[in-house]
């Protein structure tokens, strides 16, 4: 029994030290997508903890005394509060470990978006991601390694896998090519090509009215 405070001294410790940061990571990460910086597990740990320990401080600095009343208890020696105010509790870790690192994570990714200079570095991680992020519809053009040309509709049934999966394209309809890149007609029956990026050698991206383009050589 004596060592029963110790333990949930140590599990309360590892929350707090842990658990904001995660929350401002994974909120971050949804808002920004992932980036290569961020790929390597040690990496993301790290992150996390920094994010802690500075909202820790902070929760600290702002709110010290009343944090340490609510989690005690009124009037009690040891960490009664858990016990006696449950609800209070509660409602201090769903403010302290959920609300503030995602308004956080929420602020500081619109703070980036906002005064992000366009001639500097983009935070999508590749080119492909910036290619097929946010695209209509439109045709896709390739060449292969081995210089024949396939390519079809890029609709709305159609896919580009982001970062950090392989680059890949699905398109919805593949479409007969020309030596020359240019395209002919769709092929009749087809449902989708799929195409793995490493196979190729260029990737062009042509509005509807331009498929009949002669491809560069």
């Amino acid at each position: 029994m004596g060592q029963s405070p110790t333990t949930v001294s140590q599990v309360a410790l590892l929350i707090c030290c842990v658990l904001p940061g995660v929350t401002h990571q994974f909120v971050r990460e949804r808002l920004r997508g992932p980036i290569p910086g961020e790929r390597d597990l040690a990496e993301r740990v790290l992150r996390a903890l920094v994010a802690s320990l500075v909202l820790d401080a902070m929760y600290l600095l702002v709110a010290g005394p009343l944090i340490v009343r609510v989690v005690r208890g009124p009037g009690a020696d040891r960490w009664d509060g858990l016990v006696r105010q449950p609800r209070a509790v509660a409602l201090a870790g769903l403010i302290l470990f959920v609300l503030v690192p995602v308004a956080a994570a929420v602020a500081l990714t619109w703070w980036e978006r906002r005064h992000r200079d366009a001639a500097r570095y983009h935070d999508t991680p590749t080119a492909w991601d910036r290619m097929f992020r946010n695209q209509g519809s439109c045709f896709v053009r390739m060449r292969m390694r081995d210089g024949a040309w396939v390519g079809g509709w890029y609709g709305s049934r159609s896919y580009a896998t982001a970062y950090p999966q392989p680059q890949e394209v699905f398109l919805e309809s593949a479409w007969l090519m020309n030596a020359d890149g240019s395209f002919v007609r769709r092929i009749a029956g087809s449902i989708g090509l799929h195409v793995r990026a490493g196979e190729v050698d260029v990737v062009e991206l042509l509005s509807p009215g331009t498929r009949t383009q002669v491809a560069p050589s």
